[in-house]
């Protein structure tokens, strides 16, 4: 599994044009049963899963995203992360991407805290319904995520938005850069799983995607990037990803040139 660092400058001064853009895009139907403004509390992290859902993924590929999930937020190692925080509970949030302006919150946000919530969360996110996607607005997705972390009733140590997809925005209204600017300037960081479909080597002999990610993406506090071979791979990807998300940890730095499989 290879993960890569991000440049640590944080960016300031962004109009605030972009936070409103945002907030615009978070006028979306949820599902699932979400926090109400009363049950606030403070939790270690609010964290937002954004996944691709556009319409170059079939539905059995969707699917080994969505079982990943699932797996990845019941796994004993993610749950002992998470027990073990300072508060012993997160905030999570599901959001599918893809469309233009058409990022959806599928699942609102909901408490993690033991087995059973956990359980709760993973059963959530394997019935709702796929949300109608096309291209890739991944802009969008980190605009949506922004404004819906803002959102959370609940007092988070730390905000993350967790992006992954297999292809590099294209489409967005926000462009990617700009959204995670507008992010990173509101605290969040925001990480990237790259699912690597064709193994293509960029310029600098990383992964192309990943380098796109790298430079457009990801952001904030110690923001990498973790690759998955493909989507069968997302499930191991995610799990491994998310413990060092929770827990508020960085992975430790790999040779440069060199890219980190799952055998290393």
């Amino acid at each position: 599994m290879g993960w890569y660092r991000a440049d640590q400058k944080i960016r300031y001064a962004l109009p605030m044009l972009m936070l409103a853009v945002a907030a615009a895009l978070a006028v979306m139907s949820g599902h699932g049963s979400p926090l109400r403004a009363q049950e606030a509390t403070a939790v270690d992290v609010a964290l937002v899963l954004a996944v691709d859902a556009s319409g170059s993924i079939s539905p059995a590929e969707f699917q080994l995203q969505k079982e990943g999930i699932a797996a990845a937020i019941t796994n004993d190692e993610v749950l002992a992360a998470i027990t073990e925080g300072r508060h012993g509970r997160i905030a999570i949030a599901y959001v599918e991407w893809g469309g233009p302006a058409n990022a959806q919150i599928v699942v609102d946000w909901m408490l993690v805290g033991d087995t059973a919530t956990a359980e709760d969360f993973a059963v959530t996110v394997l019935g709702a319904e796929r949300s109608s996607q096309s291209y890739n607005a991944l802009g969008d997705a980190i605009a949506l995520s922004t404004a819906l972390i803002a959102q959370c009733p609940c007092r988070p140590t730390r905000r993350v938005i967790d992006v992954s997809g297999d292809n590099p925005d294209n489409r967005s209204q926000m462009p990617a850069p700009l959204a995670r600017d507008a992010a990173v300037a509101a605290r969040i960081t925001i990480n990237a799983l790259a699912i690597l479909n064709d193994g293509g080597l960029g310029t600098g002999g990383q992964p192309w995607l990943v380098e796109n990610y790298q430079a457009n993406v990801i952001g904030g506090f110690a923001a990498f990037v973790m690759t998955a071979t493909d989507r069968a791979d997302f499930a191991r990807a995610l799990r491994q990803k998310m413990i060092l998300e929770i827990a508020g940890l960085e992975p430790d730095a790999p040779p440069a040139d060199r890219v980190q499989t799952a055998g290393d």
